[in-house]
């Protein structure tokens, strides 16, 4: 049986997993950090199927519960990476572990990873950049940091540090959440800006001083589904995946679904493009030579 894996435990990912799981094909599992976006949602109303209002947290509560009782796997860690091995075959890797896959869906929502600091959207493509594994090229020799404070910003420190000549984590106020190893610096003052001319040459404090980089890379909160097509060379349009009418990215094996894509932010359409997603995925088991 073939093994798919889902990102990402709101509507699109489990709308995926109930028409895969249903389909008797798959071996289907899901991996989640824990709560979406739609858990913060106070009321839904305007949803099909419910006469009374439902709060975002039960709604997910009882998406999750459907998919256990089909026989869906779910597994709580937070992924921080994707790659495909040399039968080209998707691996997504965790803060724990890693999963091999014949084929995955990436449906983590739209992530928030950047910060309103000043220059940063100046910066971009001159010193900022939102993908080490993409860029660490660029700073062979060179002092970078990171900002983030969790598993996704450690994991990004780690790539740059087999390049770099130095990294920091600025975790800006906040406390690491993840044990960092040697020969990565901490740094956990409040950031008041990104500095240089024509690209970046340093970060300041919000209480003064100021640390010199080259390359400031944004790890912000746990990786989206944008972050992780575009770290494994899928295309990507202003932050969000391009997917073709079927849901499928520019890779083989590699789909996406719900906020990740643009468009209206709703749950029908997330709930949609999920099934979309596990119909096409269905329906190219029976021909693609990876499936």
């Amino acid at each position: 049986m073939k093994k798919v894996i889902i990102v990402g435990a709101g509507p699109a990912g489990i709308s995926a997993a109930l028409y895969l799981q249903r389909s008797g094909r798959f071996e289907t599992t899901v991996i989640h950090s824990g709560a979406s976006a739609l858990e913060k949602a106070e009321k839904i109303e305007n949803y099909y199927g419910f006469a009374e209002p439902i709060t975002g947290k039960q709604l997910c509560e009882n998406g999750i519960a459907g998919a256990e009782r089909l026989g869906v796997s779910f597994i709580r860690e937070e992924v921080v990476s994707l790659e495909y091995d040399m039968e080209m075959r998707p691996v997504v890797h965790t803060d724990k572990g890693s999963y091999g896959a014949d084929a995955v869906i990436l449906a983590t929502g739209s992530a928030r990873r950047s910060i309103p600091l000043p220059s940063v959207h100046e910066f971009e493509g001159k010193g900022v950049s939102y993908c080490a594994v993409c860029d660490a090229f660029f700073y062979r020799g060179r002092d970078v940091c990171v900002i983030g404070s969790g598993e996704y910003a450690l994991h990004e420190a780690r790539t740059l540090a087999a390049v770099a000549k130095s990294v920091t984590i600025l975790t800006n106020g906040k406390e690491m959440s993840a044990a960092v190893p040697e020969g990565i610096a901490v740094d956990t003052r409040r950031l008041a800006g990104i500095t240089g001319n024509d690209t970046v040459s340093g970060v300041d404090f919000a209480e003064g001083g100021s640390l010199s980089v080259s390359g400031v890379f944004m790890a912000v909160g746990v990786a989206g589904s944008a972050e992780l097509a575009r770290k494994v060379g899928a295309e990507t349009e202003n932050g969000k995946i391009k997917v073709n009418d079927k849901m499928q990215t520019t890779l083989p094996g590699l789909y996406a679904a719900g906020d990740c894509t643009g468009g209206v932010l709703q749950i029908y359409k997330a709930v949609y493009e999920g099934a979309s997603a596990a119909m096409s995925l269905i329906k190219d088991s029976e021909s693609l030579k990876n499936l």
